[in-house]
């Protein structure tokens, strides 16, 4: 298991298109980014070994550093996506209560203008009872 792990781990091309697959992009799109074929992309994705330069220029389209392509395994993600939300105290009641303090401040906003218009109908009545 260890074999297949770290033969993994090494072939560069399948990190390139791991990454692309953690945008949601196609090959066509990646290859877009970088001005050329999608057929190219594959190649690419299908290589073993690629050049530094090479390299960097993939990380460069996909948004990551060359360092995170060369470096990257999906446990450090899986492992990391883990870590952040055990440990980002979100839940599902302090997610209902943010959307409470945002509907707040439009039912106050509602009721000021309904104040504001019922001022204005009692200013209106009094201007039409002084014209009579």
């Amino acid at each position: 298991m260890d074999t297949i792990t770290s033969s993994v781990s090494h072939h560069k091309g399948r990190k390139v298109e791991q990454i692309r697959k953690l945008r949601g992009w196609t090959q066509s799109e990646l290859g877009d980014k970088l001005g050329v074929s999608k057929q190219a992309v594959s190649k690419i994705e299908q290589s073993i070994n690629i050049g530094d330069e090479k390299l960097k220029e993939f990380a460069g389209a996909l948004g990551v550093t060359y360092e995170g392509l060369k470096n990257f395994s999906e446990e450090k993600v899986l492992n990391n996506t883990n870590n952040f939300y055990e440990n980002c105290g979100v839940t599902a009641s302090s997610i209902n209560a943010n959307v409470e303090n945002i509907n707040n401040p439009i039912k106050e906003t509602i009721e000021m203008f309904e104040r504001q218009l019922d001022l204005l109908r009692k200013e209106l009545v009094n201007v039409l009872k002084e014209r009579k």
